[in-house]
């Protein structure tokens, strides 16, 4: 009889995690190296979601290939990467254990957890799966056993959008106030500044729209983990294109503004579609050092520039990079000044 290999004795890694960890052969864009360790709960009856976008949805029929992020996630035995870990630790700045929507996913979440920091200090994340979340315990137990963070991928910006990609549009279990709900739990758990959301630029929302879902998250103590959307192959959206980089950027900008500056929704200037065409704030001091144009996610352990920086992961590697997993370089913020020179006063 075969042995199914599921959590929480295996785990997934993105594919970049088992390169760092040596587990897979290969090389990274120029300048790039990965600073958050990304792992994913599996089973051998996956995910209850049915999110359109998403490679490992339940619905999606790929021939037993799937993937995540538009890559594989190699499945391995939680004491090989833990074991990979202790030799490679320096080469990380954070751990993200990412749920699936399975109520198991909570005992195994909290088992894993305990279990990384009986060998390392590195601090945990925890991206959780609301829909299976009945109330605080669960939280309460994964702060206990070691996660500082919590992340909540809401993914859509607008309620409609969400029920259209990720809830009764599509026959999924998720809903969008049980998302914001648990949000919330956390933050009464965790803190300020413990929570972010997932947000995805470019599934149909407008810029005020995505504007008001990173000002609500702010309110609540929650940073914004901005996505730019990148088809999935084998998905409901897989003929859908990437919204505009000249677009793409002035939504980092606005998120800039409001989590890391404590700007208001005033600084942002909307056309009467809801588009940003200008900001009242100059622009060029966001150029000096450019983090605004970097990934945004959970922070490393001794600055406030974001660990989990997920390489590529809204581009292919020819591409031009929509999220920095590094701070630009001065040839690279000259791509960014051209790509928002309209924002730009003379």
């Amino acid at each position: 009889m075969v042995s199914i290999k599921q959590s929480p004795e295996y785990i997934k890694t993105s594919l970049a995690a088992a390169m760092t960890l040596g587990l897979k052969k290969g090389s990274f864009k120029d300048g790039v190296r990965l600073t958050g360790l990304n792992l994913l709960l599996t089973y051998a009856d996956g995910c209850l979601g049915r999110c359109a976008y998403c490679g490992i949805s339940a619905d999606k029929d790929s021939g037993g290939r799937k993937t995540f992020i538009r890559v594989s996630w190699p499945v391995y035995s939680l004491e090989l990467v833990l074991d990979r870990l202790v030799k490679t630790e320096d080469c990380f700045e954070r751990i993200c254990i990412s749920m699936v929507t399975r109520k198991k996913a909570l005992e195994d979440t909290v088992l894993i957890t305990k279990k990384i920091k009986e060998v390392s200090d590195l601090p945990v994340s925890l991206l959780i799966s609301p829909t299976v979340i009945d109330d605080k315990s669960f939280l309460q137990n994964a702060k206990d056993a070691g996660a500082d963070m919590i992340g909540v991928a809401i993914d859509a910006a607008t309620e409609d959008i969400f029920e259209k990609y990720r809830g009764r549009g599509v026959g999924g279990p998720h809903r969008w106030d049980k998302y914001w709900e648990v949000l919330k739990w956390s933050g009464e758990v965790f803190g300020r500044d413990k929570t972010g959301i997932h947000l995805i630029c470019g599934l149909g929302e407008t810029d005020r729209e995505f504007v008001d879902a990173i000002s609500r998250a702010y309110d609540m103590g929650a940073k914004t983990h901005l996505f730019s959307f990148y088809p999935e192959a084998n998905t409901g959206l897989s003929g859908l294109k990437p919204p505009p980089i000249s677009r793409y950027r002035n939504i980092q900008i606005a998120r800039y503004l409001i989590n890391e500056l404590g700007g208001e929704r005033d600084l942002m200037v909307f056309d009467a579609k809801g588009s940003i065409v200008s900001f009242d704030y100059d622009i060029e001091r966001l150029l000096k050092d450019s983090a605004a144009f970097m990934t945004s996610g959970c922070p490393c352990r001794g600055s406030d520039l974001a660990a989990c920086n997920r390489p590529l992961a809204n581009e292919r590697p020819s591409e031009p990079f929509r999220n920095y997993p590094h701070l630009p370089t001065t040839e690279q913020t000259l791509t960014i000044r051209e790509q928002i020179k309209s924002l730009i006063k003379p």
